[in-house]
């Protein structure tokens, strides 16, 4: 199964201490290289970067279209979003996790499926990896800055019977 992610998925997950829920539902996870640039070529160190250095069941990979990342840059998502779709379709990826509304935006107009971080919750408790969602989903808000609309949030809490 290949799962490739953006960015955000990786730092909101390690912020509150949940990333080891993507090696257990996933087994593996390809980031592209902006990906791991984004995680580890900065001044301070931020959730994740340690993991995706150190962890065996992260892979980087280098995208190879250029082109389309030039094209998804031209629709003002950053490079991260950019290679992660671009990887996940030259990999023919089962799914992409991504968050941001504009990466989503195009990655579901080129055909690829996707989650976020939120989906992420709610297959893990599907699968009985966690108990609960909803102190994890308040615990990103709470802790990592992480946005959730009100109606979404009750949604999810809804799938999941919380």
């Amino acid at each position: 199964m290949i799962i490739i992610s953006d960015t955000s998925v990786i730092t909101n997950l390690a912020a509150i201490g949940q990333l080891d829920l993507l090696q257990k539902l996933y087994n593996k996870i390809f980031i592209p290289q902006a990906v791991y640039q984004e995680l580890t070529d900065i001044d301070i160190t931020v959730p994740g970067s340690l993991e995706v250095q150190t962890l065996t069941w992260f892979e980087v990979y280098q995208v190879k279209n250029q082109g389309l990342v030039t094209t998804l840059l031209d629709k003002q998502l950053d490079i991260g979003e950019c290679e992660a779709i671009t990887l996940a379709i030259e990999l023919n990826a089962e799914l992409l996790l991504i968050d941001e509304r504009r990466g989503r935006a195009e990655a579901n107009r080129l055909g690829l499926r996707i989650t976020g971080l939120l989906g992420v919750l709610v297959e893990a408790k599907q699968k009985g990896f966690i108990l609960s969602v909803k102190p994890l989903i308040d615990n990103l808000i709470n802790n990592a800055q992480f946005r959730v609309a009100d109606d979404l949030y009750r949604k999810i809490l809804n799938i999941v019977g919380e």
